[in-house]
């Protein structure tokens, strides 16, 4: 069509440049011929000048409109214009969704120059290392994460593609961080860093329960092994009450092991469900005779052991589990108070419709410095006391946890030499008032 359009121009500056010729003479022919062509000079080069303003306008700024050879030229360069726009939208929404994705992620991103300079932070990453989305661009990362072990890792590409590295975060205590460094672009750098807090937490708590576990099962099991080996090597040098007295002391190491299994099934169970599976109403007043009635056979008569049971009440839960979590309370009191010592058992329903059951003993007491870890698993404040007693390590782990499932709490008071009282506060709804209560 552009080709066309010269050719039909020029072929009417022929035409009329012959006519003229013909009719005018030669002289009027040639001036003909100048006008003709000087004006059209003139018409292009004035759409010339209009193209060098266009491009030199805005982005976006729409093509003129043209006559001729022209309009065919600015309309080829509109359809391109056009196509680039719609290419540069659908890039910039790319490139938005992309910044949006990167700004939702838990993880941090930080991009990086090629020099190590900050080129962009999403939030999770100015959280995780105390960094200003705004303030810190362009400045060097080194200079903002003081940490040699990271200025290390960033300078070895060697380390940066084999493994993420531990960083424990300066800004925020407990905080641990993996950190990873990926090459991308044109010799930029993308820092990946994801909080692994909770994860490190759960791993150390796995290695100190297996090596709790090991610890609490070699020692009984070292007991049971020397027993058994002693009378079997001894054979018919020891006589059947000395035989009968290490076979005891065996058997007790057993069933203390058998405890300790027991205990870990339980909280295994506690711990895998978070509602209680069946909900039964448990008479509060029968539950703690029965509890009392445990205590007094494990004491020995050694304790005094009072019970207060109060207001006639209905609990909402599991007979099973909550007869565990007071059984526990009141085990703990008999094993941890010296004989001709007092123990008293209590529950009442208080003024505002919640329900305690509460522990109260005159035994050793406990510093304020262990209170707050003894629900912890095998966390004992006498060691060898409590393996003396018989005693697990797990009971009040396993009190804590069903009273989370209850929706109850746990308060512990005490002092060294003076008792100590747990205390077992239920919520309203989980009580049901006897009638006439």
């Amino acid at each position: 069509m552009v080709w066309l359009s010269l050719a039909s121009s020029l072929l009417t500056l022929l035409i009329a440049g012959g006519l003229s010729w013909a009719f005018l003479g030669r002289e009027a022919a040639l001036w003909m011929l100048f006008v003709l062509a000087l004006a059209l000079w003139l018409f292009h080069m004035r759409h010339l000048l209009r193209l060098m303003h266009w491009s030199l306008s805005p982005v976006g700024t729409p093509v003129p409109r043209a006559l001729g050879v022209w309009n065919y030229v600015f309309a080829s360069l509109a359809r391109r214009s056009r196509a680039d726009r719609d290419q540069r939208e659908r890039l910039a929404r790319t490139l938005a969704r992309f910044r949006e994705a990167s700004q939702a992620l838990p993880d941090g991103v930080i991009y990086l120059s090629s020099v190590h300079l900050i080129e962009w932070i999403n939030p999770s990453a100015s959280s995780l290392f105390g960094l200003d989305a705004v303030r810190d661009l362009g400045q060097p990362i080194t200079n903002l994460v003081r940490d040699p072990a990271f200025g290390n890792y960033l300078r070895n590409p060697t380390r940066k593609a084999a493994e993420p590295l531990v960083l424990r975060s300066t800004h925020r205590d407990g905080l641990t961080l993996a950190v990873q460094v990926i090459p991308f672009g044109e010799d930029q750098e993308m820092v990946l860093a994801r909080d692994i807090t909770m994860a490190e937490r759960l791993d150390t708590m796995r290695r100190d329960f297996v090596a709790n576990v090991s610890h609490e099962l070699k020692t009984p099991l070292t007991v049971v092994n020397g027993f058994v080996e002693t009378v079997l090597d001894a054979g018919d040098e020891i006589t059947a009450q000395e035989r009968n007295h290490y076979l005891e002391l065996a058997l007790q190491q057993s069933q203390r092991m058998q405890r300790l299994v027991e205990d870990l099934l339980a909280l295994s169970t506690l711990q895998a469900d978070v509602a209680v599976a069946e909900e039964d109403s448990v008479d509060a007043q029968a539950l703690l005779r029965t509890v009392a009635h445990e205590a007094e056979v494990l004491s020995g008569g050694r304790h005094r052991i009072e019970l207060e049971s109060g207001d006639a009440a209905c609990l909402r839960g599991s007979q099973r589990e909550l007869h565990s979590a007071f059984s526990n309370l009141a085990s703990n009191a008999v094993r941890y108070t010296p004989e001709d010592g007092r123990i008293q058992l209590s529950w009442e329903v208080l003024a505002d419709g919640t329900g305690r059951f509460s522990v109260r003993d005159s035994g050793i007491g406990i510093a304020p410095e262990h209170i707050a870890r003894l629900t912890e698993r095998f966390y004992r404040v006498d060691q060898g006391r409590s393996r003396a007693t018989g005693g697990t390590g797990l009971g009040l782990a396993i009190v804590k946890h069903v009273l989370t499932r209850h929706q109850a709490q746990l308060e512990i008071s005490s002092q060294p030499g003076e008792g100590s009282c747990f205390t077992a506060r239920f919520p309203a709804a989980r009580l049901q008032r006897s009638p006439g209560a």
